[in-house]
C-alpha cells in the first residue's frame, strides 16, 4: 500500500501538537494511567518518549500505522460536520451511553459512512477512546467493524467507521413492530456463526489476545446481506500474560450478559466472554431479552429462566421463539441449545473456546443427518 501523505502524518492526533489544549493534556493523562493502551501501543510500535519529566504522545507515530491501514483517515471536524450535514437529527441512527451515531457521506470518496461523536461527560472517556481507536486499526478480520478514521479536532472525540445497512441484531431481534419481519432460523445461525468467528480471532488470533468485555446484541453490527461485525471496542481489554488465566478488572459492562465470576470477583477472561456469547445466543433462539423488566418475575433474567428448561429435551420446544411458529428444524434446535448450554456453564474452565463454538455451529448450518428435514410444527416429540 502506498504510504500517508506527510501531511497527514502531520496532522494526526492534531490536538497534540499543542501543550495549551486540554484534550491533550487529559489524553495524555489517559496514556499514562492505562496499562491497556500501553500495551496495545508497544503492539503497533507506538513509543513514549520523555519530554520535560512529562509523557509525551507522538502523533507522528500514530501516523506510521497508516501505511498498513490506508483507510484509517485522520478527519478535521469540519469535515466530519460536512458528511453528517452539522449533525442533523435526521441523520441519527443510534444513540448509548457513549452518545450518538450518525450517519455520513465522506464526498471526496463518495463513502456513506456511520460517524460515533462520542459524548464528552459520557461514560466513555479519552481511555476508552484510545484503546478503541487501536483496536480498530491493529484488528482485522471481516467479522470486526472496519474504521474509516477519527477525529479529536476541535476537543472532539469521533470516531468514523463503515456503514453497517441493517443496524444490529437488537433491532432485528427484539420488540419487532408488526411490519418487520422477523429473522429466520438460519439467517439467526449464520449470524452466530459470524459473530463466534469475530471471538475467536479476538482470543485465539490476534496478538495480544483480546476480551472483548462488551458481546451483547446491540453491539452486533449487520451489513445489507445481514453479515455480522463486532463493533465498541472502548471496554475491551488486552488478555493475560504468561502463565496466568485472567486479569482482574473493575467490573464494566451490561447487566445480563456478564459471567458470574467476573461479576462476583473481577476475575476476567476469554472465558467471560464465552458467557456473553452464551446468552446472546439464547436471545436468538428465544427471541427475549436477557433482562426484561415487564415478564413475571421468574422470567426476567434469560438465563435463570432458560437453564431448568435445558436440562429437559421434551422442553426444548418451549424455548424457540414463537414468532419463527416452528419452522425450526428440530436437531438444529437441540444442537444450538447444546451448544449454549455449554457456553453458560458457571464454572469458566467448562466453557467451550471460541474455535470449538465455531466448529460446532458450522455443523449445525451444514445440518447432517434423518433429522434436519423435520421442523418442529411437524415433528412429536
Amino acid at each position: 500500500m502506498s504510504p500517508c501523505p506527510r501531511k497527514t502524518k502531520l496532522n494526526c492526533f492534531s490536538c497534540c501538537m499543542s501543550d495549551e489544549t486540554q484534550t491533550r493534556r487529559s489524553l495524555q493523562k489517559s496514556i499514562e494511567e492505562s496499562h491497556d493502551t500501553k500495551v496495545l501501543a508497544s503492539f503497533a510500535n507506538i513509543s513514549f518518549y520523555p519530554d520535560n519529566s512529562r509523557m509525551r504522545f507522538p502523533c507522528q507515530e500514530i501516523g506510521k500505522d497508516c501505511n498498513d491501514n490506508a483507510t484509517a483517515k485522520v478527519f478535521k471536524y469540519r469535515e466530519i460536520c460536512t458528511a453528517t450535514n452539522n449533525f442533523n437529527p435526521q441523520n441519527q441512527i443510534g444513540e448509548g451511553g457513549f452518545g450518538r451515531v450518525y450517519k455520513g457521506l465522506i464526498e471526496n470518496q463518495n463513502r456513506v459512512v456511520a460517524v460515533k461523536q462520542l459524548d464528552r461527560h459520557g461514560y466513555q472517556g479519552n481511555k476508552e477512546f484510545l484503546v478503541e481507536v487501536l483496536m480498530l486499526i491493529l484488528l482485522k478480520h471481516p467479522n470486526l467493524v472496519e474504521m474509516v478514521g477519527y477525529s479529536i479536532d476541535e476537543d472532539q472525540r469521533i470516531l468514523v467507521y463503515e456503514y453497517m445497512a441493517n443496524g444490529s441484531l437488537e433491532d432485528h431481534l427484539i420488540g419487532l413492530t408488526p411490519d418487520k419481519t422477523p429473522l429466520d432460523w438460519n439467517t439467526r445461525m449464520r449470524i452466530a456463526l459470524g459473530a463466534a468467528k469475530g471471538l475467536e480471532y479476538l482470543h485465539e488470533i490476534a496478538t495480544p489476545q483480546v476480551i472483548y468485555r462488551d458481546f451483547k446484541t446491540s453491539n452486533i453490527l449487520l451489513d445489507q446481506d445481514f453479515n455480522p461485525k463486532l463493533s465498541d471496542f472502548g471496554l475491551a481489554k488486552v488478555g493475560p500474560t504468561g502463565d496466568d488465566s485472567h486479569v482482574f478488572s473493575r467490573v464494566i459492562g451490561t447487566y445480563g450478559y456478564c459471567a458470574p465470576e467476573y461479576i462476583q470477583t473481577g476475575q476476567l477472561s476469554t472465558k467471560s466472554d464465552v458467557y456473553s456469547f452464551g446468552v446472546v445466543f439464547l436471545e436468538m433462539i428465544t427471541g427475549r431479552r436477557a433482562v426484561d423488566n415487564s415478564r413475571p418475575p421468574h422470567e426476567i433474567n434469560l438465563v435463570t429462566w432458560a437453564k431448568p428448561l435445558m436440562d429437559h429435551r421434551r422442553k426444548f420446544a418451549l424455548l424457540a421463539d414463537p414468532l419463527l411458529d416452528g419452522d425450526i428444524p428440530v436437531k438444529s434446535l437441540h444442537q444450538a441449545l447444546t451448544v449454549a448450554a455449554m457456553c453458560l456453564q458457571e464454572e469458566p474452565s467448562l466453557r467451550p473456546l471460541m474455535s470449538y463454538v465455531v466448529a460446532a455451529l458450522e455443523s449445525l448450518i451444514t445440518g447432517n443427518g434423518p433429522e434436519e428435514g423435520n421442523n418442529m410444527e411437524h415433528s412429536d416429540h
